[in-house]
């Protein structure tokens, strides 16, 4: 079993604070796990919305919930919006009788818009599968080529984690993506999935695939939005600087997890996964998601421009524009691409991650950061800025 404290630590804190908890992220990223800390699944306080005995329980919802007291747990929440309304009576009671923890697999942005009656009641916390910090450094090498999913991670042997992670993709086929509004055939909807692995880490154009799917660009758009809003996919959108240069203005594309990008692309082992095409591709998405869970940046983007100068991660972070380049190279050194993302943007500092174990200075403000580093967090990427 591996022990998420510091992710137990927020949800606590944020519920100590609201009397409601949206704790979000992709199916099977360990949400109901986490959730067992605190509510046994088979207590009156639990309900799972695709279970039919909670539907039932639900059928009322004020006669089941408005009784109970202490933390009351709703998992996958995204399933009956018109919950939200009731939780914000509930959540108004003197004195407050229970407080809710809700699990959902939906964005951010799609919970706010089912949530806008809990304004000023609901904090929302994300969550991801196993973190590089959880897993530890020695498991490096399997985090990379099988994502974190918990399932997949922990699996017994690799053909164990395919086969897992293949049922996981059908299922988000056959039962996410239709719920979510996608009426396609789950045969199309895996081309285009499949497409997408061959897009990781590059600029995001929608008339390619839309012509081999036979479908509009907006409705390649709406897929891909779709699959961002499940968290399978991270949709990385430009900064634009106010320099003279012609900037890039379309987004990237990545997967959120490595393990199933390496799925779609038919990588079953470490050996097979050196040797690939998209070996660079896949560390640089791999590290820019531990990033992203090391730094928890308010603001991120990549930065590109015609001419050829790019830097992978721009973060905005407590008011500090900080730079992030991942180079799967035994000794990085600094670029042309870097000395400019310096003087355009003004970055406080870059670092840059790779797989070695010394952390070493390439020029002012800039530094080779170990990619073991980013378990310390930010102290760890940017020392002397947390």
């Amino acid at each position: 079993m591996i022990q998420r404290p510091i992710l137990l630590q927020k949800v606590h804190t944020a519920l100590e604070r609201n009397p409601v908890v949206a704790l979000i992220g992709s199916r099977q990223c360990g949400k109901t796990t986490l959730a067992r800390e605190w509510v046994k699944v088979d207590s009156a306080g639990y309900f799972d919305l695709e279970d039919p005995i909670s539907l039932a329980r639900l059928s009322e919802p004020m006669t089941a919930l408005r009784e109970l007291r202490g933390l009351v747990v709703i998992d996958e929440v995204q399933r009956r919006p018109e919950l939200f309304p009731i939780l914000r009576v509930l959540a108004d009671r003197q004195p407050l009788a229970a407080r809710f923890l809700v699990l959902g697999s939906a964005s951010p942005e799609l919970l706010r818009q089912s949530s806008e009656s809990l304004a000023g009641r609901l904090e929302i916390v994300v969550m991801a599968g196993f973190s590089l910090a959880e897993v530890g450094v020695n498991a490096q090498a399997q985090h990379w080529l099988r994502g974190g999913f918990p399932r997949s991670f922990l699996a017994r042997t690799e053909t164990d984690s395919v086969a897992w992670r293949k049922n996981f993709i059908q299922t988000v086929l056959e039962r996410d993506l239709p719920q979510a509004g996608i009426a396609a055939p789950p045969v199309a909807l895996l081309r285009f999935w499949t497409m997408l692995a061959h897009y990781h880490g590059q600029l995001w154009n929608a008339a390619e695939p839309a012509r081999s799917l036979g479908v509009s660009e907006p409705t390649v758009r709406r897929y891909l939005d779709v699959l961002s809003g499940v968290f399978m996919i991270r949709q990385l959108r430009p900064w634009h600087a106010n320099v003279k240069k012609r900037q890039v203005k379309a987004p990237k594309v990545y997967f959120n997890d490595a393990g199933l990008l390496h799925q779609l692309l038919g990588i079953r082992s470490p050996h097979h996964l050196l040797s690939h095409p998209k070996c660079g591709a896949s560390w640089e998405g791999y590290v820019i998601e531990e990033v992203f869970k090391a730094l928890e940046p308010d603001e991120a983007y990549f930065w590109a421009t015609h001419n050829g100068a790019e830097i992978d991660l721009i973060v905005l972070k407590e008011g500090r524009l900080l730079g992030i380049e991942c180079k799967r190279m035994d000794a990085p050194r600094l670029t042309p691409s870097m000395r400019i993302a310096l003087d355009d943007l003004n970055l406080e500092r870059i670092a840059v991650v790779y797989p070695g174990t010394q952390r070493y200075r390439l020029a002012e403000r800039v530094e080779a950061v170990p990619l073991a580093a980013l378990v310390e967090g930010m102290e760890g990427v940017f020392p002397g800025l947390s």
